[in-house]
């Protein structure tokens, strides 16, 4: 059985699927290192514009395996604490993946989002809940820190630093519709209707430039590090000038306005 699943349910889109229900797609290594794998050869998929992580039956993902998170070869003759430090550092890469995707990532947060789950979620670039989802910060309920995987550096960013305090603080649950209200997903749907919604999103923006969604995303991120609006907005200016001088997007665009149609970026 494959742990990680991943298809093509429209022409440019790729839905990667964690697939052990059983265990709620728990962070186990034979379930993270092939979704790492499978996202950086995704990344590198020029048919692929948009990509969709969601995870299989009722729950997303429920952050660490407690029952049987595995044994990798890269741990033999290391004593624990060595074994943790190269753990850490598989799902740490996870996350990076994410964010350092070409394409845009939408996490479709079928159900619970616990612990590393969270920190999952947050990496995604867009967000749309099930009402059955909900987000814990589980490692402050278990006598550790709930800071784990990014969370405290993207939680505050996507809901402001008080909001995010209290979440991680407190350790409490955050279901569908709060995590709307503060900002956390984009918006919350029924259950039977979540992968249609985040079709719908990804074939509007694989509609436009290759290009110009791939710069868009590396530009929001980039925002989001910036050390100043200065810096940032020259950052901003060379990506728009490359897109605009070396290709024929904005011709195209003028053009097909004009004739009533569907432009047709060929970047």
């Amino acid at each position: 059985m494959s742990f990680v699943l991943v298809e093509k349910p429209t022409p440019y889109i790729t839905q990667i699927t964690l697939n052990r229900p059983d265990r709620m797609n728990a962070m186990a290594f034979d379930v993270m290192v092939p979704f790492k794998e499978a996202l950086e050869k995704v990344s590198f998929d020029n048919e692929t514009r948009v990509v969709i992580v969601t995870g299989a039956g009722e729950g997303f993902c429920s952050g660490a395996d407690l029952e049987d998170p595995g044994w990798m070869d890269i741990f033999d003759g290391l004593t624990v604490p060595g074994i943790a430090r190269r753990a850490m550092k598989i799902l740490d890469d996870v996350i990076k993946t994410i964010v350092d995707m070409h394409q845009p990532v939408i996490g479709a947060i079928n159900g619970p989002a616990i612990g590393g789950g969270f920190c999952l979620a947050m990496a995604t670039d867009i967000r749309v809940a099930s009402q059955r989802a909900y987000f814990r910060p589980a490692g402050i309920n278990n006598g550790l820190t709930s800071a784990e995987l990014g969370l405290s550096y993207l939680l505050p960013r996507a809901i402001g630093t008080s909001r995010a305090f209290e979440i991680m603080l407190t350790g409490r649950d955050v279901d569908a519709e709060e995590a709307q209200l503060l900002g956390m997903v984009s918006r919350t749907v029924p259950a039977d209707t979540l992968l249609h919604e985040c079709y719908a999103i990804a074939e509007r923006i694989s509609g436009f430039s290759q290009l110009g969604v791939e710069l868009s995303k590396q530009m929001l991120w980039a925002g989001i590090d910036a050390g100043s609006l200065h810096t940032h907005m020259n950052h901003e200016g060379h990506a728009q000038l490359f897109v605009r001088m070396t290709t024929q997007n904005f011709e195209e665009a003028i053009k097909a306005r004009k004739e009533g149609r569907p432009p047709q970026y060929k970047d």
